[in-house]
């Protein structure tokens, strides 16, 4: 017998509730198609980032001790012009169609309103989130409080294997790998790359650290491209592998999460030379494929780019956002 939404238990998620968090999640993928699986590990990554507000930011409803849905709101360190509060969110398939979702997304947009004052009160507010495009119920939940769309990801794949172009590092540069004597280079490259983009910005320290933390992190699959001088750092790439992932699939995918030049240095095939370096070493590392997400409305047209290395669109994503 399907329990009534009043019924249904509403508290801020807890660290304690990481399991319950990845059944969910795991159960909406089964209809959603994210192509993301969790663990508890992955989920408990998750609850526990250094910016997440769980007191404020965040909303579990509860069927004993079954997660029936969520909705989570996480604010942003640094903002200059607008605040961007991201809200995500989902309900389990076995509890939709009664409303339960229209009630998170409300709960989301309410932790952003409360986030957002304290942190950035100055600046306007804007409410985004991001879906699988052929998720319909979804997106008319978003229409119906009156977000709209603005911008389109594409979800890229690369099969590995003989596809793995061989694209030679520019003149005067030179190839590292990820290490703890070179990681705040990785930093400070990612983050003048993020200015460029849209919404983008520095990642807080905390948070960097915490991204580097996780158990999907490649250290042995994230590159480094630096003047040969042993001067300044080019561009750089952050590969990361989810044991959840494999298992469901039975595939190794290594995810490109990262990827950035800084300004002077663009325009030279730095980026298209550690894309095929990753490659090729993810494909000597046994892994089956390859994936990416791409702004289709980025500025300097990087799909291009990711489709002349091999890629191919799997799937497409939609951010909604609400300026308040």
């Amino acid at each position: 017998m399907t329990t009534p939404l009043a019924d249904l238990t509403r508290r801020p998620i807890a660290p304690r509730d990481a399991a319950a968090l990845s059944e969910l999640l795991n159960a909406i993928e089964v209809v959603d198609v994210f192509g993301e699986y969790y663990s508890e590990e992955d989920a408990a990554e998750q609850i526990n980032a250094p910016l997440l507000d769980l007191g404020r930011g965040t909303v579990g409803v509860f069927d004993g001790d079954r997660m029936a849905g969520y909705s989570s709101a996480a604010h942003k360190a640094h903002a200059d012009d607008v605040h961007r509060v991201t809200v995500s969110g989902g309900v389990h398939p076995e509890y939709r169609r009664r409303g339960l979702g229209a009630e998170l997304l409300a709960a989301g947009i309410a932790s952003a309103r409360a986030l957002h004052a304290i942190h950035h009160p100055g600046l306007p507010l804007a409410v985004q989130t991001q879906n699988n495009a052929l998720n319909d119920g979804a997106l008319a939940c978003y229409r119906a409080v009156g977000m709209t769309p603005v911008r389109w990801y594409s979800q890229l794949r690369h099969p590995l294997g003989a596809a793995v172009a061989d694209v030679p590092v520019p003149g005067g540069l030179v190839l590292e790998g990820y290490s703890a004597d070179n990681d705040a280079d990785f930093l400070a490259v990612g983050d003048e790359a993020a200015l460029d983009r849209w919404g983008g910005a520095p990642t807080p320290p905390q948070q960097w650290r915490a991204l580097l933390g996780w158990q999907a992190f490649r250290p042995d699959l994230s590159f480094l491209l630096r003047a040969a001088d042993g001067g300044e750092a080019a561009a750089m790439l952050l590969t990361y592998s989810w044991d959840a992932d494999t298992e469901a699939t039975g595939l190794r995918d290594a995810h490109l999460m990262r990827i950035g030049t800084r300004r002077a240095h663009r325009g030279r095939g730095a980026a298209g030379a550690l894309i095929s370096h990753a490659l090729r070493a993810a494909r000597d590392a046994g892994f089956d494929r390859a994936s990416i997400e791409v702004d289709t409305d980025g500025p300097t047209g990087p799909r291009g780019l990711y489709e002349r290395a091999g890629f191919t669109v799997a799937r497409t994503e939609v951010r909604y956002t609400l300026d308040l």
